[in-house]
């Protein structure tokens, strides 16, 4: 694949983003200079070789001939197989060392899908396994990059499309310009927000560059707070949430407003799946070294092909509502304070979500 094929941006580039140029001589430039130095080399050997074959016929002529013959004839001997020896070398290694220049110019010219047939000497080998594991890893963030801005895209576009619609109604005069109208645009501006947040959290999170603001915190207290603050939200749904939490759960140190969202976040998915007059059960306990604290709920539960994908960014199960980020971040957190969550179905039906957290 040469440069000159990308002039304009390939179908694999992200849409919207500025093609870089398509052309990197740097590569191309070190690959000549590379076989100028080889043939370089070269030159110096055969003449080397000629100038052993001229002193050699010169002293043929001189006193000893016999002894400066077998001699001359050792030491030419010798040149031309060290000649010919680099010869193969460099037949060996030439084709190789120009599949890696070649595939490293594609690479500067944007195609992540450049790999290099794994072949040659054991440190080509070496080389050529590395470069095409390094490539594929690249591959594969492009891919996700490019979903991630598609997904982005599509769940911003939805509220924005919303209060547009809202907007442009009221200024035509379809819907009235009162209160309740407003009301309705505040609530899509929230939800805007909401989830420009939830994708910074996310961004900081799996960057690395989270900063948790950990206390000690009576988590005995911080679930029962939650619970009870989503009380309201659980009953206009028709939904009870009750609350099992042991005695002997300690103080811990955490970032007490990270860890109350995820569990918000998991009633929230609790209770929107669960049918009316039924009840969602968050639990917590210690479990050796961890604690554990534990969301069910009596929906219809998660089909097992969603059960893999269930942490994935945006996704969601069929009637799943909300941006499909939520699991996604509660994750992140939770491994950023040293545990693990994990979901499962309910044996009498449901969905079991649990994270344990270190003491």
């Amino acid at each position: 694949m040469r440069h000159g094929r990308f002039r304009q941006a390939p179908p694999w580039w992200p849409e919207g983003e500025p093609w870089r140029p398509p052309h990197r001589a740097g590569w191309r430039h070190g690959r000549r200079r590379f076989l100028a130095r080889i043939a370089s080399l070269f030159v110096v050997i055969l003449s080397l070789s000629a100038y052993g074959a001229v002193t050699l016929v010169r002293d043929l002529t001189g006193p000893s001939s016999g002894q400066i013959l077998t001699t001359g004839a050792a030491i030419w001997a010798a040149v031309l197989l060290i000649a010919i020896g680099f010869g193969l070398t460099m037949r060996l290694l030439g084709r190789p060392m120009s599949e890696v220049v070649a595939a490293a110019d594609r690479v500067g010219a944007g195609d992540f899908a450049a790999r290099i047939p794994e072949r040659g000497p054991s440190s080509l080998r070496s080389v050529a396994s590395a470069f095409n594991s390094m490539m594929a890893q690249l591959e594969q963030q492009q891919r996700i990059r490019r979903e991630l801005m598609a997904d982005i895209a599509h769940e911003l576009r939805t509220p924005l499309s919303v209060m547009q619609g809202r907007l442009e109604g009221m200024m035509d005069g379809v819907y009235p310009r009162d209160d309740r109208q407003m009301g309705r645009v505040l609530e899509d501006t929230r939800t805007l927000a909401r989830l420009i947040e939830d994708l910074r959290t996310l961004a900081h999170s799996e960057s690395g560059t989270l900063a948790l603001a950990k206390e000690t915190t009576d988590l005995t207290v911080l679930l029962a707070e939650t619970a009870a603050a989503f009380q309201p939200e659980a009953r206009a749904r028709g939904v009870e949430i009750q609350t099992t939490i042991v005695d002997d759960i300690p103080a811990i140190d955490v970032d007490s407003v990270r860890l109350r969202e995820v569990v918000m976040n998991l009633l929230a998915n609790a209770v929107r799946h669960s049918p009316e007059k039924s009840v969602v059960r968050l639990d917590a306990e210690t479990i050796g070294a961890d604690i554990r604290v534990r969301v069910t709920d009596r929906g219809d539960g998660i089909r097992p092909e969603d059960l893999p994908h269930i942490f994935d960014r945006f996704y969601k199960g069929p009637g799943s509502s909300g941006s499909g980020l939520g699991l996604t971040i509660a994750r992140s957190l939770i491994a950023a304070h040293g545990g693990t969550i994990a979901v499962r179905a309910s044996a009498d039906g449901g969905t079991i979500v649990e994270f344990t957290i270190p003491k």
